[in-house]
């Protein structure tokens, strides 16, 4: 919980000094390339995590992955290292992505189909988005077969489930009932 708590005052202040210099847009990037490598690379967040290996390693390790990103970003990472917090960095990342995603009034819809989304049906969820959050939105498409047809879209905290999945459970839990 502390942990989440200090990444959130991390990205407070780097999402400050950013809007102060101008390159809140550039950082963003440089937070979801952080986040998604992150979530991709295993062995990295163990490295991270680990207190075994150095500061000046990990370091080391961080500007060969991220070789072409923002000054303020590369900051980010000596501030955490010489707190000795750099196993918050995905964290941080993240909730720097979230408050600039607030600050510019969008957010991420997350809908989870059988099968990839087309174009048109993905104009129709933005519009539905929109229509219900009065935000613009930006979709990402989860592929999960075991749904077997309709969709789950996730806004913030809002869910609505109308997958065959689900439709499927309510009819036998009623069946059980009775």
């Amino acid at each position: 919980m502390s942990g989440s708590r200090a990444a959130i005052r991390y990205a407070k202040a780097v999402l400050n000094l950013a809007t102060d210099q101008n390159s809140a847009d550039a950082i963003n990037s440089d937070m979801k390339l952080i986040t998604n490598t992150l979530a991709e690379s295993e062995d990295l967040n163990q490295m991270l995590q680990s207190p075994v290996v150095r500061s000046s390693d990990k370091k080391a390790v961080l500007t060969s992955v991220f070789k072409n990103i923002n000054d303020s970003t590369v900051k980010l990472i000596d501030t955490l290292i010489s707190n000795k917090r750099l196993a918050i960095l995905g964290d941080v990342a993240t909730s720097y992505t979230h408050l600039y995603d607030e600050m510019k009034g969008t957010q991420v819809a997350t809908v989870t189909t059988a099968i990839p989304l087309t174009a048109d049906l993905k104009t129709k969820v933005l519009a539905k988005v929109k229509e219900l959050t009065g935000k613009e939105a930006e979709v990402n498409n989860v592929v999960d077969e075991s749904i077997l047809g309709g969709f789950i879209l996730r806004v913030g905290d809002m869910q609505y489930n109308a997958s065959v999945a689900d439709k499927l459970n309510k009819l036998k839990r009623e069946f059980t009932l009775n």
